[in-house]
């Protein structure tokens, strides 16, 4: 049986989990850019994204799948060209993206990944 590894544990969720060779990222917000642009917030969340998924043991070529929740879908080509140009070429996961009320009305986008180690 594996092992169970959490990082960045709180009272109420682990940022990421890892069990065997899966890790499972909660939902990420930009915390640093909190009211910025989608764009500003994007690029935060995928450089948090990219942190937790280094401290794990992997990396964006190894991910799965993704959920992205943004606040307006009319700002929805601003997200992508930013994902697009972070995303790997040909290593692009199963992905979904809705339009949801988030935790925080600073926060237009939040994103969530499972990938393999």
């Amino acid at each position: 049986m594996s092992e169970i590894k959490r990082i960045e544990v709180g009272p109420r969720m682990s940022q990421a989990v890892v069990y065997g060779d899966t890790v499972y990222l909660a939902g990420q917000v930009a915390q640093g850019k909190a009211g910025a642009s989608v764009g500003e917030q994007t690029k935060d969340v995928l450089a948090r994204i990219d942190a937790l998924l280094a401290t794990a043991g992997s990396d964006k070529t190894k991910l799965l799948s993704a959920t992205i929740w943004l606040t307006d879908m009319g700002r929805f080509a601003e997200m992508n060209a930013i994902w697009d140009a972070w995303v790997a070429p040909g290593c692009t996961p199963a992905r979904a993206c809705v339009e949801a009320k988030l935790a925080s009305p600073s926060y237009d986008v939040e994103i969530a990944v499972i990938a393999a180690r």
